[in-house]
């Protein structure tokens, strides 16, 4: 018996359950099934939502001249500015030097954590949530503490919940908006409360994970850093959701730090941007031309995704064993499971995987406190792919 080299405790302990559903799925696909996979936010994957075509030309045009050798680390300065340019349009005073460009928003957390996070310093973020949120933080010696959502009223911000579990631990506050998994959307007076809060805590930074905000369908979404006028915020956004453009892997966090908090935290994620080198060249540039040049495609984008998601919460309504609060924005579902047969929702959904081959992620997987009892799914298949889906999960309840 050959001995095995052990792993670390901090990459033992990852789990991604977007993807950890993927590996049965693709054992049932080897097995010659045809899976419905609506497991994960890539909008590539449907019909009828592809990449502008004036991006992907500009990426093609960058590497037509060559222009994919190593660039700044901190982005593309014509990039930095069309991104603060654009942060200033949503109400605060965003220069290119706020500006940070990354490989998506995974790399920008990894950074902001590696530069904040020390052993014993928390992440208050919200249940359910985007799962890095959660793995990330433990690497530093940190830990993510859950604030909760009211799965009764809209996912809302359990503002009490926020004001318990503050303490001068706290680095980092996250606002998801609009949310992964769920969809809210949070309103003005609700952020402002937030930083009502912060405000009693000097050392806190607010993460506004912003990725979705081209997607909202409330009319009321607002730029969480335009609301601050003392409380430093980060702004995460990036190329893949409302670009649709993911697997490009380009983001940014943009700082808005009125009082001038963060300069010390600032340098040392320069020191960590300048050693990763930089992101991808041409995949910048195609970002570029999304920002600077025609953006009236993204209306029929959302048009299309708005009629996906509310053909699934008529579907929704009709199948006994299942609810939904309605999403504000993105384009995810988190459904209540209200069949009485499920006592684990990660069994539920590896059951219906398995019986009728409709691929969800189980709501534990985005908080095991908050959303236990869910699945998540996305709404961007086209509708005929969806009422298959909706079929089979009906079946797979009720038949």
């Amino acid at each position: 018996m050959v001995e095995q080299v052990d792993v670390s405790q901090r990459a033992a302990a990852i789990e991604y359950a977007i993807r950890d559903v993927v590996v049965p799925a693709v054992e049932l696909e080897k097995q010659g099934h045809e899976i419905i996979r609506l497991n994960i936010g890539d909008p590539l994957a449907y019909e009828g939502l592809p990449t502008p075509t004036h991006m992907i030309d500009a990426y093609k045009q960058a590497l037509d001249s060559q222009d994919n050798g190593y660039g700044p680390s901190y982005g593309l300065p014509a990039l930095r500015q069309a991104i603060a340019s654009t942060e200033t349009g949503k109400g605060w005073p965003c220069s290119e030097d706020d500006v940070y460009v990354t490989h998506g928003v995974t790399e920008a957390l990894q950074i902001i954590f590696a530069a904040f996070l020390e052993e014993g310093t928390k992440v208050l973020a919200p249940g359910p949530h985007y799962p890095p949120y959660m793995a990330y933080p433990q690497m530093y010696g940190a830990t993510t503490v859950e604030y909760r959502l009211n799965p009764k009223d809209g996912w809302s911000i359990d503002l009490d919940d926020i004001r318990q579990k503050m303490d001068d631990s706290v680095r980092l506050l996250v606002l998801i908006n609009p949310n992964n998994p769920t969809g809210n959307v949070a309103t003005a007076a609700e952020v402002d409360a937030v930083f009502t809060i912060a405000r009693d805590y000097p050392n806190c930074t607010i993460i506004a994970d912003e990725i979705y905000d081209g997607l909202d369908f409330t009319g009321s979404l607002v730029s969480i850093a335009s609301r601050s006028t003392d409380v430093p915020v980060i702004a995460l956004n990036g190329v893949s959701k409302v670009y649709f453009a993911p697997g490009w892997r380009i983001g940014y966090m943009a700082w808005h730090d009125p009082e001038g908090r963060l300069a010390l935290v600032r340098d040392g994620v320069e020191r960590l941007l300048r050693s990763r080198l930089c992101a991808s060249t041409p995949a910048q540039h195609g970002f570029l031309a999304g920002l600077t040049e025609d953006r009236g495609w993204l209306e029929g984008h959302r048009a299309r995704v708005k009629q996906r998601l509310d053909y699934c919460m008529k579907r929704i309504e009709t199948i006994d064993g299942l609810e939904c609060e309605a999403p504000g924005g993105a384009f995810y579902l988190f459904v209540r499971i209200t069949d009485e047969r499920a006592d684990s929702d990660k069994q539920w959904v590896l059951d219906l995987l398995h019986k009728h081959h409709v691929l969800v992620v189980h709501g534990s997987g985005f908080s095991p406190e908050f959303g236990a009892g869910h699945f998540r799914m996305v709404c961007l298949p086209a509708i005929d792919v969806l009422a298959t889906a909706f079929d089979r999960i009906d079946q797979f309840i009720n038949g």
